[in-house]
């Protein structure tokens, strides 16, 4: 939603808009702000993306958060659902913190059918 000019008008931007105008608990991780300045150019975009991440607390993923995302890819490729090592560990990081993953990407809802992945908006695990 961040990677267009113009505001989206998903339900997801929705409803992140009013979870940070109310205060709610709003997480990110590095491996976000890193895809998101990657999708710009230019030191200006740069700069206001930085400063609107910088109020947001980041997860930091461990060691044993990189081996649980492999076993989610592996699971995930069992059941012919290729996801991406990032993805995975997007993840892998929601599951161990207990975290809902809001998200346009289609790919999260089609794990959350195979793993204990909640992605807002999807339905229960089948």
């Amino acid at each position: 939603m961040l990677r267009r000019d113009t505001p989206t008008r998903s339900a997801e931007s929705a409803f992140l808009i009013r979870a940070l105008e109310h205060g709610d608990s709003v997480l990110t991780t590095g491996l976000v702000l890193q895809e998101l300045l990657q999708g710009f150019s230019g030191p200006k975009a740069r700069d206001q993306i930085v400063e609107k991440f910088s109020a947001l607390p980041l997860l930091v993923p461990d060691r044993q958060d990189h081996i649980e995302a492999a076993a989610l890819r592996v699971v995930c490729g069992r059941k012919g659902v290729q996801i991406g090592a990032i993805d995975a560990l997007l993840a892998q990081l929601c599951v161990r913190h207990g975290l809902t993953l809001l998200t346009t990407d289609q790919d999260f809802h089609s794990m959350a059918k195979h793993v204990d992945l909640h992605v807002w908006g999807s339905s229960v695990r089948q």
